[in-house]
């Protein structure tokens, strides 16, 4: 399996696996992740089985400390000098799940957060995925202000 951070050649890839992983109130859209990969490409991290395109990773930098539903939507907030690595989205298509590879994804962005220098990595997740967050370190800062998708997502820090 490759792992590599994205051009905007990867958008339509990209959008594709986040529409198997997402309810539409919840997924980002192909013009949204147009605005992302103009910005902040490089915080995006691509696996690939061959030429296929079978999870990925993505958030931007901020020296903001909590994950806020703007910032989903606002690309150019990106600061590529910010203390805080987010983390919007953590997908895997369905035949792929369960065999570590959203592990991985996560485990380089932390790697890479921690040679920029970064304070940490923050996100948010639904209930259920508290304790696999858990296991790469994050911390339950409880429910966050985020009502993104009228669901309930709690903040999960990593400090570095």
């Amino acid at each position: 399996m490759l792992i590599r951070t994205a051009t905007i050649d990867d958008l339509a890839a990209i959008s594709a696996v986040e529409a198997e992983c997402f309810p539409p109130a919840e997924a980002a859209t192909v013009d949204e992740f147009k605005d992302r990969l103009e910005h902040y490409a490089n915080h995006f991290w691509l696996m690939f089985d061959d030429d296929k395109l079978i999870a990925f990773v993505d958030g931007f930098c901020t020296d903001e400390p909590n994950l806020t539903d703007e910032m989903y939507a606002k690309a150019d907030m990106h600061d590529e000098q910010g203390k805080w690595q987010m983390i919007f989205g953590v997908n895997t298509i369905p035949e792929y799940r369960n065999h570590g590879y959203a592990g991985k994804l996560i485990e380089q962005a932390i790697a890479d957060a921690k040679a920029q220098n970064r304070s940490g990595l923050v996100l948010t997740c639904k209930e259920k995925l508290i304790n696999y967050y858990a296991k790469f370190g994050f911390k339950n800062e409880g429910i966050s202000e985020s009502t993104h998708g009228d669901v309930q997502w709690y903040q999960m820090r990593l400090t570095l």
